[in-house]
């Protein structure tokens, strides 16, 4: 008969059966702690590995940040590649998606400079622009800001409260869709929501004009210049426009008013290549087009389909503002956009800068975006140097060796901390910082 064999035991495996409770909940415990140890190795790793795969992406230090800017499009990367090359090192807080110009498929033609590029294209370009000189990312979404206290907070959804000395906010403003069949799928295919930007492509065609008031009367106006026809649809009987700008829009040869009219749905059909082959992969490429819309009247219920090559939304924006409620003042003129200081970017609040269409509420335009970006980086970097608000890591150092000189020398010193805002003079009254060594956000 064949014996049974029993595995050897190694000295060091502990005999658990014959162990008493107190041995039983000890090597429990030094499990747990090794797993901890295990774990805590591994997010090192993994956060050394995103470094390396990833040198722009943000890690928390122990100072305020100097700059955060808020919003990914033209304005927050005007803004970052001139903080940037200041030396400002700026934290740039954006979701992936991006804004209007992120998610834009076709090409851009009114950006000085730039040629068949896409939106996304534009974005990415400026993106590795600013993260060259320096500029830092993180993928989040602000929540809301904290202008209570020195330094500024702002909360994020994943990442928590971030302390820094200025803020740049430049969210933009979101077109306010009809959101009827067809509309989002026909983006880039004849859907849009600016005429200024997307108007020319449509030269000598039949365009479609929905809204009734200033920005629907300006975009009709601007396409009559270069459309064969335009039709303006709008749901009441009388326009909420400006008599003026009304008046010239009833008097245009070209523009025809469908009043009492609301569109159901935008038709398309597919794309003519000409022969040319097209990659159905890339979300970018375009491979529909507007054809027409299903028209409904109000007072009837009547429906009828009318053919046209592009529909413009004109209903409206909405800027992306609603975390600075109660923070700082808003434009009482154009709800929802914030009231910057004359000619600056300057808010209500010092530290706070606004760029791009968050506080413009005429031209948002990409281009004009950036230059309000690049001004906003230029008067937060102005902001810092009256204010005393440096490098923080570098003067708390320079006070660090200072008193180890001193102690050398047989000098005590009662100070433990670093306190930016009573180095700058007290011209922040009431507001206070205090950073210790080694101490974390």
């Amino acid at each position: 008969t064949k014996q049974r064999q029993t595995p050897s035991k190694t000295p060091d495996t502990p005999n658990l059966h014959l162990a008493t409770k107190e041995q039983l909940m000890a090597e429990l415990e030094k499990r747990l702690d090794e797993e901890r140890e295990q774990e805590v190795e591994s997010e090192d790793f993994d956060e050394e590995d995103a470094l390396e795969d990833n040198p722009n992406r943000w890690v928390r230090g122990q100072f305020p940040e100097r700059v955060v800017i808020v919003g990914g499009g033209p304005a927050g990367m005007a803004s970052a590649i001139y903080a940037a090359r200041a030396g400002l090192t700026p934290l740039v807080i954006a979701p992936s998606m991006g804004g209007q110009l992120q998610g834009k498929g076709v090409d851009v033609e009114n950006y000085p400079g730039l040629h068949n590029m896409t939106g996304p294209g534009v974005i990415a370009s400026m993106r590795s622009q600013a993260a060259k000189f320096g500029a830092v990312f993180e993928e989040d979404m602000v929540v809301s800001v904290d202008a209570s206290t020195r330094p500024l907070k702002v909360v994020t959804n994943n990442t928590g409260a971030i302390e820094t000395h200025t803020i740049i906010v430049a969210t933009g403003a979101d077109s306010k869709w009809l959101g009827i069949a067809g509309e989002y799928e026909l983006r880039g295919g004849g859907v849009s929501s600016c005429a200024t930007c997307d108007g020319y492509l449509f030269s000598g065609r039949h365009v479609v004009v929905v809204g009734g008031g200033d920005t629907a009367m300006e975009d009709a106006l601007v396409l009559a210049r270069t459309s064969k026809k335009v039709t303006l649809i709008h749901r009441r009987d009388t326009f909420r426009a400006s008599k003026v700008l009304a008046d010239r829009v009833k008097n245009n040869p070209v523009i025809d008013i469908q009043w009492n009219t609301v569109v159901e749905k935008i038709e398309g059909k597919p794309l003519n290549s000409e022969g040319e082959e097209i990659d159905l992969d890339d979300e970018s490429v375009v491979t529909n087009v507007v054809s027409g819309v299903v028209l409904k009247d109000v007072v009837t219920g009547e429906t009828r389909n009318m053919d046209c090559d592009a529909v413009f939304v004109a209903i409206g924006h909405s800027p992306n503002t609603r975390f600075l409620e109660g923070v700082v003042e808003f434009d009482t003129y154009h709800t929802g956009y914030i009231k910057t200081d004359g000619r600056s970017t300057k808010t209500s609040v010092p530290g706070i800068f606004a760029a791009g269409d968050v506080s413009d509420a005429v031209y948002r335009q990409a281009i004009t975006s950036a230059g309000t970006g690049a001004a906003a980086a230029l008067d937060a970097e102005r902001y810092l140097s009256e204010e005393g608000l440096g490098n923080e890591a570098a003067e708390f150092e320079a006070e660090l060796l200072a008193e180890l000189a001193g102690e050398m020398n047989g000098e005590s010193s009662e100070k433990i901390g670093y306190n930016v805002y009573e180095e700058a003079g007290g011209r922040l009254e009431g507001i206070r910082e205090s950073v210790a060594a080694g101490s974390e956000l």
